[in-house]
């Protein structure tokens, strides 16, 4: 695969980092998570209210920056909105790569609801969605073509084959 931006997409507890992350460790990627950076920006203390701006443009900085090495890059966010979606792909544009975009989701809402409710952060302080929350959270519908892998019921290893699969096409 020639250096490419692959953008995942999907609510908390979906599993989508888990997925990211093992795609990132079998492929050779960067990875590039966001909760990881807009931890680290609170725990510096130098923003003192929202960082979701913040972490989000190191991110793309970070992604442009390894691109433009030659380097496949997987980030890892919600990216609930089209204005970020938007960006990353930006990002591919303005370093001459292609992006893909993946939206992970789980059609089993009591499953994801669990999921949600018994996950454990395993970014140091990092304070993890309520259900609730993640269901009254914003997310805008797609607009483009994009890969969307189901989660309900399925393994992580049958969950990153099956977008092996998909990224192969």
């Amino acid at each position: 695969m020639p250096p490419t931006l692959i953008i995942f997409s999907g609510l908390p507890a979906t599993g989508k980092t888990t997925i990211a992350r093992k795609l990132a460790h079998q492929i050779g990627a960067v990875y590039v998570r966001i909760d990881s950076i807009e931890q680290a920006i609170r725990d510096s203390g130098v923003i003192p209210d929202s960082v979701d701006d913040a972490g989000y443009r190191v991110g793309y900085s970070i992604a442009e920056d390894n691109l433009r090495l030659g380097r496949t890059v997987i980030a890892d966010s919600v990216n609930p909105l089209r204005l970020t979606r938007d960006a990353w792909v930006n990002v591919a544009d303005r370093s001459g790569t292609s992006a893909i975009e993946v939206e992970i989701t789980c059609s089993d809402r009591q499953e994801h609801r669990l999921r949600a409710e018994t996950r454990i952060a395993e970014v140091a302080g990092l304070r993890l969605p309520t259900w609730q929350e993640i269901v009254a959270r914003d997310y805008d519908s797609w607009s483009r073509v994009h890969i969307t892998i189901d989660t309900a019921g399925a393994s992580v290893d049958e969950s990153v084959q099956q977008l092996r699969n998909a990224l192969a096409k």
